[in-house]
């Protein structure tokens, strides 16, 4: 799928790609080991989607759309519900009894997200910004989840000027280990 335009294109790509490999992970039979590396590699996506998200949408709804500030925190907060599910299901391999539950709950999370956005955020904002932001911000979307980390970390901060500033430092590490591990590779 092709990356590009402006932020809602990218992040709505970047659902896509996600779904798809929801949609390989769910094929699969329980208990088959190609469905952690589908869980790991969407993982990958998601951490490094919802920092660019973080860093960059969200403030903007927060500036630009009415009742901004609660928008933004409701978004963060199912952000962070998520990013302690796979905390937990980046732990367990496919064998495991709570593999499969925590699977399923955060591609229901996940997916009730994505529409979300879809149905009403991006339409709100797209009204409320000119293309030209809209624009920028999807070059800044894009740069963003070059250097985020790809593994869920809960506690570190998830609105700027603190997320901006550890961010990269995060993802760098992340994909050291990642690199060593062998982890993100497909087979």
């Amino acid at each position: 799928m092709g990356h590009g335009g402006d932020v809602i294109a990218e992040l709505t790509t970047d659902h896509r790609e996600v779904e798809e490999i929801f949609g390989k992970m769910e094929a699969l039979p329980p208990g088959d080991a190609r469905r952690k590396e589908y869980a790991d590699q969407a993982i990958m996506e998601l951490v490094r989607h919802s920092v660019a998200e973080e860093s960059y949408l969200y403030p903007a709804v927060r500036e630009k759309l009415p009742n901004g500030d609660a928008l933004a925190d409701k978004e963060l907060a199912d952000h962070a519900a998520a990013e302690r599910v796979m905390k937990d299901l980046e732990g367990c391999e496919a064998d495991d009894p709570r593999f499969d539950v925590l699977a399923a709950k955060l591609m229901a999370e996940i997916r009730e997200h994505m529409a979300d956005e879809e149905q009403n955020l991006f339409p709100r904002l797209r009204t409320a910004c000119g293309p030209e932001m809209l624009g920028t911000l999807g070059d800044k979307v894009r740069t963003a989840k070059k250097t985020a980390p790809t593994r869920p970390h809960p506690s570190a901060p998830d609105t700027p000027p603190a997320n901006k500033l550890l961010a990269p430092g995060l993802g760098l590490v992340d994909r050291l280990r990642d690199a060593m591990s062998g982890r993100g590779k497909e087979s």
